[in-house]
């Protein structure tokens, strides 16, 4: 690739002026190969992201005075720069396109904003006795890789099913290896127990075989397999193993039963349907694999009326694929209006042929009509719940007296032991109902904080939050912040504001403090008033007095929604460190101990108080541990001696 417009990659910024002036002066100098252009706004900001044939021709377009659509002829006024890639082919153009819609989100792109990565169903080779677990990310261990499933369930599920079935280990390596008995797994027969030797080791590579072959899609030969095991241990009288066989047979109809949607002569294909209305649409994307449905999901798109369905999936789908490995053949819903385009794209992109094909009729039509079926009611689902989200933000915001429309909002919360394993959650929340993929937990240093003290808790997350505010050009901006808490939870957030130079009313957001009604008892402390019913909220706002939200107000539903949110998010990201902390031990912090020489450690000297007390003469004499290593260690456990 060359970066141009020019051979030399030279750029001209008039950032003075803006519209179709703008365009015109690049067109003069751009060469007539294939590329890719990016319009930019006046803040610097990448407005939107094209790829063309010829570079000349296609932004050439830009000029003409008429004929665009309401959405371009505003794209158009707002450009005030442009930056351009030549590219070798228009092929290669297609997929550096997708590549920077991805990383920079511009405005007046389709954009696929769900990035996350689908976990697979992985049956690892690098242990004598492989194991089969759940995976996600880099496929960096080796083994066989199944998958990709839609999500976390579905693959849990059928996991569940396949321990029945197969009787795999799932444990990993270090809790195998110490294995002196059989776990509760085996008791509940979802495991062989090949760490005690319950089964040889050529019966278990059996099992971990038909895994295999029924994960490839061949369950109708594992299943006769196991039918005529299951007769013939009947017949010898063995009827312990043929009830175990039995048993067996069960957990295998219960995978198909779940994931079988007639797809007898679909191998590995991924299928797009698509529903679009007036400003939205939305995606189901299905996951066949050898035969069998691997479930689906649901992206939902902002659409304008001039992006035909057709384009929307085609944009998506580069989009998709950009960091996942496409499969052989991919059935779309609607015709794309580059196919033979994005076809040679995926195909170059993974090193073999990839078909796309819109079926007409027979079974890929069927399942293409029920994956319509499935976006049509998916986008109804989520059109009706974004009705009832934005009525519950419009009340929320007739309470509070926010003219503004509300269009983010961020909830943040502490959780912690008296202190201990502190962290801080931020959750957020827009008309389209809670955006997970925004939701981001801090992990406070509690070494500058008094035990407890909540306040410098919320400090510290406001200050880390805010000043990512400042330093990033395309950082969110809420509309409305809520803080667990009253007075002086509100007050250490405006003070926050304050040093930072945050101005709330100038960035356009509104900040309130919520905490459960209180009055002062006879005996002097703080209740919880109870007397205007039990849900019953105090809201502190700048500027105006503490008052309270009545039970049974919608908006008052709708504000514990969302900070019940914040309480589980924050509650969860606590325990999953307080977990993780008393599940380590001082050995898990020395470089070059990992865990097979963690084990030889401990099982040699008992404990890590005995390890922190040894010689590296005697750390030496443990299996694994080199004088270097021994070294390291004594050095670790002895620098602040």
């Amino acid at each position: 690739m060359e970066e141009g417009p020019d051979a030399v990659g030279a750029r001209i910024r008039t950032v003075q002026d803006s519209g179709a002036s703008v365009i015109v002066n690049f067109v003069k100098r751009l060469p007539a190969r294939p590329g890719v252009y990016r319009m930019i706004g006046a803040k610097g900001e990448v407005l939107y992201v094209g790829k063309a044939k010829s570079l000349k021709t296609r932004v050439s377009n830009y000029c003409n005075s008429g004929g665009h659509s309401n959405r371009i002829s505003r794209m158009i006024s707002e450009t005030c720069d442009m930056e351009f890639v030549v590219t070798q082919s228009e092929t290669e153009a297609l997929l550096l396109e997708a590549n920077l819609i991805k990383k920079l989100k511009p405005r007046y792109n389709i954009i696929l904003r769900d990035d996350k990565s689908f976990p697979f169903i992985l049956v690892a080779d690098d242990h004598a006795a492989p194991q089969i677990l759940k995976h996600r990310g880099a496929k960096k261990r080796k083994g066989t890789y199944y998958g990709p499933f839609a999500s976390a369930g579905a693959v849990n599920n059928t996991l569940n099913s396949l321990q029945k079935a197969f009787l795999l280990r799932s444990c990993s390596d270090s809790v195998y290896e110490s294995r002196t008995r059989p776990c509760l797994l085996h008791q509940i027969k979802r495991c062989s127990a090949p760490c005690v030797e319950f089964i040889s080791h050529n019966d278990y590579k059996k099992l971990v075989n038909e895994a295999k072959e029924f994960l490839s899609g061949k369950n109708a030969k594992i299943q006769k397999e196991l039918s005529e095991e299951m007769e013939a241990s009947a017949r010898a009288l063995e009827f312990e193993r043929a009830a175990i066989l039995r048993d067996r047979i069960r957990a295998l109809s219960v995978i198909q039963g779940t994931q079988n949607v007639n797809t007898r002569h679909l191998e590995d294909c991924d299928l797009f349907a698509i529903n679009a209305v007036t400003n939205t649409a939305c995606v189901q994307v299905f996951f066949i694999r050898g035969g069998q449905n691997w479930g689906n999901r649901a992206y939902f798109l902002k659409r304008t009326n001039d992006n035909e369905p057709g384009a929307i999936l085609e944009s998506f789908i580069a989009q998709f694929y950009d960091s996942r490995e496409p499969p052989k053949q991919i059935l779309t819903s609607e015709a794309l209006p580059q196919s033979a385009l994005l076809n040679e794209a995926l195909s170059l992109k993974s090193n073999r042929r990839v078909s796309i094909i819109v079926p007409t009729r027979g079974e890929k039509r069927k399942v293409i009509d029920d994956a319509v079926m499935n976006a049509r009611e998916a986008l109804q689902r989520r059109m009706a719940e974004g009705a009832s989200q934005r009525a519950a933000i419009s009340s929320l915001s007739n309470v509070l007296k926010i003219d503004a429309p509300v269009e983010r909002i961020e909830v943040y919360d502490n959780s912690h032991i008296q202190g201990d394993d502190a962290v801080g959650a931020m959750v957020v929340a827009g008309p389209d109902g809670f955006l997970k993929n925004q939701y981001r937990k801090f992990n406070i240093d509690t070494k500058s904080i008094e035990p407890g003290d909540d306040y410098a808790m919320m400090r510290e997350v406001l200050t880390r939050r805010f000043s990512r505010l400042l330093k990033e050009k395309n950082a969110e901006v809420p509309d409305l912040v809520i803080i667990d808490g009253g007075v002086g939870h509100l007050s250490t957030a405006l003070g926050v504001f304050s040093d930072l130079g945050v101005d709330p009313e100038a960035y356009g957001f509104v900040v309130i403090g919520v905490s459960k009604a209180r009055r002062i008892g006879s005996d002097g402390v703080k209740k919880i008033d109870r007397t205007m019913g039990t849900d019953c909220d105090q809201i502190v706002m700048p500027g105006r007095p503490p008052f309270i939200m009545r039970a049974r107000d919608p908006a008052l539903h709708f504000l514990q929604r969302l900070r019940d949110e914040a309480h589980r998010f924050a509650i969860g990201a606590h325990r999953n460190k307080r977990t993780k902390k008393l599940s380590s031990t001082p050995l898990s912090n020395v470089p070059g101990v990992g865990a097979k020489r963690k084990r030889a450690l401990l099982n040699h000297f008992g404990s890590a108080k005995e390890i922190a007390r040894a010689k590296p003469e005697d750390l030496e004499a443990v299996d694994g541990i080199s004088s270097a290593l021994a070294m390291k260690i004594y050095d670790y456990f002895h620098a602040r001696d």
